[in-house]
């Protein structure tokens, strides 16, 4: 595909993003703002929880929909802490939840959590969990195929590559690995890669992988999601036909 269609599909498929430490009431709704782009609506907006009844009041009933974050970014709440989030997220108004998972137990080999806590985050939130297996901190391929594997036990809807908040993010290697699990998995599961896509270029080879694995048609915001800030402003750059910004920074 060229550069305009990438842009398109990867457009359709993007959470923007804001999770920075000094997010404001008003610049989510500038944020819901930009989500409903002349070239189209992005899949969501995620936000803090302290936003997402912002977002909800911006947005509307409309296509794009609110996605927060739960045990973010370290994935060490306790499990009561992150189901009371979670609930208080559902009840503000968020359609979807990405939960980071408790990764640093299952680098001591202590693997059980992950499972049980996906299962019951989906259980309270009655919603799609996007479970963040930070695969950047998992420091051998195994540990990255294991967090796939229990997050997919504990009915995770998505896998999501990292929080964006640690030294490594996505990857494209973490991308494959996650990929081969959801092809191994016996129910519909869906990707997303987060934190340092900034590019038109960098969220092209995340999508050119789910393509090359699953067929054109599967990278849709059903199953496909890349998570990003910056990359907004490349990709919208590229649809008018203008030069591209340099992006320094971004989730």
């Amino acid at each position: 595909m060229d550069e305009i269609e990438a842009a398109k599909r990867i457009l359709a498929c993007l959470d923007l993003t804001d999770l920075s430490d000094d997010s404001t009431a008003e610049r989510v709704e500038a944020l819901c703002d930009r989500a409903r782009s002349p070239h189209g609506p992005v899949a969501a907006v995620c936000v803090w929880p302290r936003f997402v009844a912002t977002a909800r009041a911006a947005l509307g009933q409309g296509p794009v929909r609110v996605a927060t974050v739960v045990n973010f970014p370290g994935g060490d709440a306790p499990a009561g802490d992150v189901l009371d989030e979670v609930e208080a997220a559902i009840a503000a108004g968020a359609d979807e939840i990405d939960l980071v998972v408790p990764w640093k137990g299952l680098i001591e080999g202590d693997d059980e959590p992950v499972r049980a806590l996906v299962e019951r985050v989906r259980a309270a939130a009655g919603a799609p969990v996007k479970a963040i297996l930070e695969t950047g901190m998992l420091n051998t391929e195994a540990l990255i195929r294991r967090a796939a594997q229990l997050a997919i036990a504990g009915g995770a809807d998505f896998l999501k590559t990292s929080t964006g908040k640690v030294p490594v993010n996505a990857t494209l290697r973490a991308a494959e690995i996650l990929l081969d699990e959801i092809a191994r998995a016996d129910r519909p599961v869906g990707f997303k890669a987060a934190g340092g896509i900034r590019t038109l270029d960098d969220a092209r080879g995340y999508l050119d992988l789910a393509c090359a694995r699953f067929g054109p048609d599967w990278a849709l915001p059903a199953s496909f999601r890349i998570g990003a800030s910056g990359l907004y402003d490349a990709l919208i750059a590229t649809l008018d036909g203008a030069e591209v910004p340099r992006i320094a920074g971004g989730y």
